[in-house]
This record gives structure tokens, sequence and C-alpha cells, in this order.
């Protein structure tokens, strides 16, 4: 089994993986992690050096390479549904979940992450603006996942619980 956790930057995805990993019995893997390591360096890099088709190209190839595993559960790249046809070979490969998440409170635990590169340069209200526009333009996308969650305040127990019961059609432990 895989599992496709999608959705904007700082919806949760790594965090939730991370915590879900273990509750599932799965292993995780963290797409962006996974194309820093392979290119040596960091995606802000990436981006200053070769530029974000440069890193799409990377991103589709390291997703091709993760999707010849089972048993994992991948975090995904905020872009990563959007370019090429990642989200229908995700959908073909696995079960996606969108983590959904507001302008607002996305905008609220953007604001303090320097890691960022697309956003980096932006003042607050230049980010809320931002997010407004690109998760406008990407939900398009995340709304082809199979599943949709909630993000705010979503526990990874929960999560578990969600695809447990949903995803694999389980009984519920008493």
């Amino acid at each position: 089994m895989r599992i496709f956790l999608v959705g904007f930057m700082g919806a949760g995805k790594s965090t939730l993986g991370r915590e879900l990993a273990p509750l599932m019995n799965m292993q995780f893997v963290d797409l962006d992690q996974e194309i820093e390591a392979r290119a040596g360096k960091g995606i802000p890099a990436i981006f200053a050096a070769e530029g974000e088709a440069h890193f799409r190209d990377l991103e589709k190839q390291m997703l091709h390479e993760v999707i010849e595993k089972d048993n994992i559960i991948v975090a995904c790249g905020g872009g990563t549904p959007c370019y090429f046809d990642n989200m229908d070979v995700m959908n073909k490969s696995g079960v996606t979940l969108y983590i959904k998440m507001s302008t607002d409170a996305l905008t609220e635990r953007l604001q303090q992450d320097g890691s960022r590169p697309l956003i980096n340069d932006l003042n607050n209200g230049e980010l809320w603006q931002w997010i407004h526009n690109t998760l406008e333009d990407r939900e398009t996308f995340y709304l082809q996942a199979q599943y949709k969650v909630k993000g705010k305040g979503l526990k990874a127990s929960e999560l578990a619980e969600f695809v447990r019961l949903f995803v694999l059609g389980e009984k519920a432990e008493a």
C-alpha cells in the first residue's frame, strides 16, 4: 500500500506523515528530503541555482522512484500534484489524501518559516495574497485526491484512525 499526503506547503504533510507511519506500521518518505539528498543541496539552493523547472523535473523523477516502493507514506511537496501527470500517477499507484487548510491558517503557519523559496521575500499581506491565489490555482489538483481531511488541529492518531476506517475499510477497535 502507498499513501500520498498532498496539500499546500505548511499544511502538515511531513509532520503528520512522520507520526502516522509508525501507527500504520509503514515507512515514511518526505519527497522534498529525498530530492535534497539526491541533489546534495537544499531546495532553496536548487531553486536559486537551477530554477523551479529543474526542481519540478527532479520532483517528478523522485516521485516515480518512491512509487516503486510498497508499504510507504509519502509527504509530497505542495506543488507535486500540480505538475506533469503527478496527481494521476499517485491516484493510480495508491491512496491520496488532501490535507486541506484555509488561507488564514496557512498564512499563520508560514509567516515564521524562512525555508520556503517561493515565499521568503513576501511580507505578511503579500504572503496572504500569494497563498490565496496559489491555493486557488492548486486546489483543482488537490481536490482530485481520493480523500479530503481538514488539516487544522488534525492529529496523527486521528488521521491514522481515518485511514484505517475509511481507506482500509477496517472496523474500529473497541
